[in-house]
């Protein structure tokens, strides 16, 4: 029994990779907020969608996943408070002025930086960015039915959840580390404007790719 949890496990993770590297509002969200507001932010962002991760394991296992899917109503509801949410925060890139990068607390790295941006906030972008998104429900949907067994208990499949959000958390705080080397902060203290340009411009398309995405 053990066993096929194993199997299971590593046939989810095998899947999940790919879904961990690919870009999306996710990294562009850790990618800024460590630029802007440093590694701390950086990192409390990180743990915000990682939780967000367990958040959308949680009701596929529950069921209410599939209630969603099979929703267009509800489908709609959460597609378009996701479009509102990124093209909001695009719209709020763009029109940033020039960064100052917060001064450091201890250290010649800049890592450790003063920001005026709560935890609380920096911590509910990276939440509300991921829970925002209804493809999710679609990829946990279909991975857990597809690799998981119908018996498997319910304790058994959180596991799972937890392996891979833990892992998501990981892969952000590393993005969150090397964005916010000195070579980094020293390259977007000299293009802050663009970047946050760029990044207006990228939260913007995402918006919008996901106002043309159809429940399938």
């Amino acid at each position: 029994m053990v066993h096929q949890y194993l199997i299971e496990l590593t046939s989810l993770m095998a899947i999940f990779a790919f879904a961990i590297v690919s870009p999306g509002a996710d990294l562009a969200m850790v990618m800024r907020q460590a630029m802007v507001h440093g590694r701390k932010q950086a990192i409390i962002t990180s743990f915000g969608v990682g939780t967000s991760l367990m958040f959308h394991v949680t009701y596929t296992i529950l069921g209410l996943g599939l209630i969603i899917s099979q929703s267009i109503y509800l489908f709609n509801i959460v597609k378009w408070l996701g479009v509102a949410y990124l093209i909001y925060i695009g719209i709020k890139a763009l029109r940033a002025g020039k960064t100052e990068l917060p001064t450091a607390e201890g250290g010649e790295d800049g890592v450790r930086a003063k920001s005026d941006q709560t935890g609380l906030k920096a911590f509910t972008l990276g939440f509300a960015a991921n829970a925002l998104n209804p493809k999710p429900v679609f990829f946990f949907l279909s991975i857990f039915s597809t690799v998981v067994h119908a018996h498997t208990p319910v304790g058994i499949k959180f596991g799972y959840g937890l392996v891979m959000a833990s892992c998501l958390i990981l892969w952000f705080v590393g993005v969150s580390l090397f964005m916010t080397t000195p070579r980094m902060r020293a390259a977007f203290q000299r293009a802050s404007q663009w970047i946050d340009r760029t990044s207006g411009v990228v939260f913007i398309a995402l918006g919008i790719k996901l106002a043309t995405e159809k429940a399938a």
